[in-house]
């Protein structure tokens, strides 16, 4: 074998352009990248609404546990709420692929700031949501967004911070948040419910509303299941509940014209 590379050759341009100087459409077929590069185009397995409100301690964080694979619930135990830090968690709907990808670089985040600088300081809910809405941004404008909604909530140095980012790298902030089908259905249960109530609000009646939110939900959006997480943050910490299960009735569908048996 000869090894002098100088006694190989040139490659041949013809079918391999080294320096991709080629329109597309001119290049050999041999060529990994002659159809362009692919990115994903919609999203597969996904989460729907995410609901967040303040109350008089703190923020509240609710999504169901289903990912669904289009129309069919595949995934029934799908964790949608992650503690970002001792202060922070992020709910996500949209695709579950890209928010797994959003946790790994969340983790390798707080490792980065936290457990290797060592300068005792802490991120926060609002630099989370800083950092989110820039990563967002920066995918949305290489053409390549992350597919998910996010909901930022968290309490550092006695300061409630709620807000919303999405694949756009659109944000804004508001004492009650949903996204996915629950921005429609949702929104407007928790306005009437918490605005104007915010520095009275316990965390019972939180919950309560909260869960009021998830059943109508449950009853309206095809892509959601009665089996759902709560995380509680407050000046103590971030605490997210184990899957829940909430307590329905189909029996007001008997006077829905088209149900059942019904044939007027």
């Amino acid at each position: 074998m000869d090894h002098f590379p100088t006694n190989w050759g040139r490659p041949n341009y013809d079918s391999f352009d080294t320096h991709a100087t080629y329109p597309l459409h001119n290049r050999g077929q041999n060529q990994a990248a002659a159809g362009g590069v692919q990115h994903t185009q919609q999203p597969i397995v996904t989460g729907t609404s995410v609901l967040a409100i303040k109350f008089k301690d703190g923020i509240m964080m609710a999504a169901d546990n289903l990912a669904s694979y289009g129309s069919l619930a595949r995934f029934k135990g799908v964790q949608r709420l992650h503690a970002v830090g001792d202060y922070t968690v992020v709910g996500a709907s949209g695709d579950m692929s890209d928010f797994q990808y959003l946790q790994h670089i969340l983790d390798g985040l707080v490792i980065s700031e936290e457990t290797t600088a060592q300068d005792g300081h802490a991120l926060g809910p609002a630099e989370i949501h800083e950092y989110l809405s820039q990563v967002m941004y920066s995918r949305r404008s290489k053409m390549n967004p992350l597919w998910n909604s996010l909901l930022v909530g968290g309490v550092k140095d006695g300061d409630r911070f709620l807000a919303y980012v999405d694949l756009l790298g659109v944000t804004y902030s508001a004492s009650t948040l949903a996204t996915g089908y629950g921005s429609y259905i949702a929104q407007p249960l928790l306005r009437k419910a918490v605005e104007g109530r915010e520095e009275t609000l316990t965390e019972a009646e939180a919950r309560t509303i909260l869960e009021d939110a998830l059943r109508v939900l449950f009853y309206r959006d095809a892509r959601s299941i009665n089996q759902y997480q709560i995380a509680t943050i407050t000046a103590n910490g971030a605490e997210i509940s184990s899957s829940l299960k909430l307590e329905t009735s189909w029996g007001f569908a008997e006077g829905i014209r088209g149900y059942g048996a019904q044939t007027q």
